[in-house]
């Protein structure tokens, strides 16, 4: 295929975008601060085990994490970043092994989050056929990103990952911004950070507007239309998606999902699942 074919497929398998805590040596539950809060019951520094990380690296509450008052865990995704650092950058060492090991662990292992997280995106990106001129910069700031998931441990903690990931921004941007105009009938609409907590847009007609950074927390989007729709860092935390059509929807992740509340009726976009929690959470009634 061409180059710049839109129907080229994609440079990364989504599917190695997966969290696999099996291959992970819990760095979740060990790097990352939590605070007390709706969100998680307990206060932890970085660098400390969650008090319920078992000594094979599994949640010992993992079947009972959202009514044991960890809901943040279970909205948490490392978009594969977790087994990518255990078993290829330390090649299977573990941060119990020695204190060096574990320090340089934990400082690589949000740098590679941050990659993963950019590799999801662009990869999403190449799909877009309203974004084809794009597609040559696109495969290259793929494959740029790519190789640099594969630097050393040493390298990894000291890259600066916010400067590519500001410059890989700008070209989501854009790729956003050429699939919404391709929305029939509409011209390009922006709330890009916009507050938006609690707003009823039950039923809305969303099609091709950009929600980039929106405040969506506890928004009543039952039945709204968001195709097309533009999501990067929207926060759907308790925001009601119950029968509400995400399909086609813009740059859309697990976490945000997981987030949110919604019902069999929500339409979901590949490579998307329904989060478990779904089943007792939402509305039906649009």
């Amino acid at each position: 295929m061409p180059e710049d074919d839109p129907t080229a497929a994609p440079v990364t398998d989504r599917a190695a975008l997966r969290a696999d805590c099996a291959n992970c040596f819990g760095l979740c539950c060990v790097a990352l601060t939590l605070t007390a809060s709706a969100d998680f019951a307990i206060n932890k520094d970085a660098g400390t085990p969650c008090r319920h990380l078992a000594d094979d690296f599994r949640c010992g509450i993992h079947t009972r994490l959202r009514p044991e008052g960890f809901s943040g865990c279970t909205v948490y995704d490392c978009f594969g970043a977790g087994q990518k650092v255990s078993q290829e950058t330390y090649a299977g060492r573990d941060w119990r092994s020695s204190a060096d090991v574990a320090q340089q662990m934990f400082q690589v292992f949000p740098v590679m989050r941050q990659l993963h997280e950019l590799l999801w995106y662009l990869t999403e990106a190449l799909t877009l056929p309203a974004a084809a001129r794009l597609h040559t910069e696109l495969r290259d700031a793929l494959d740029t990103t790519e190789r640099l998931t594969h630097l050393p441990a040493e390298d990894l903690a000291e890259l600066d990952v916010s400067a590519h990931r500001d410059r890989t921004a700008v070209l989501l941007l854009r790729a956003g911004e050429l699939e919404r105009a391709a929305v029939p009938g509409r011209r390009k609409r922006s709330r890009r950070g916009a507050d938006l907590i609690g707003a009823r847009l039950a039923g809305a007609d969303l099609r091709g507007v950009e929600l980039r950074g929106a405040y969506l927390i506890a928004a009543d989007l039952r039945g709204a239309d968001l195709r097309r729709a533009e999501l990067i860092g929207a926060d759907f935390r308790d925001a009601d998606l119950s029968g509400a059509d995400l399909t086609g929807a813009l740059f859309l992740t697990q976490a945000q999902l997981n987030a949110a509340k919604g019902n069999a009726t929500t339409k979901l976009p590949d490579p998307l699942t329904r989060p478990p929690h779904w089943t007792v959470g939402g509305s039906d009634n649009a």
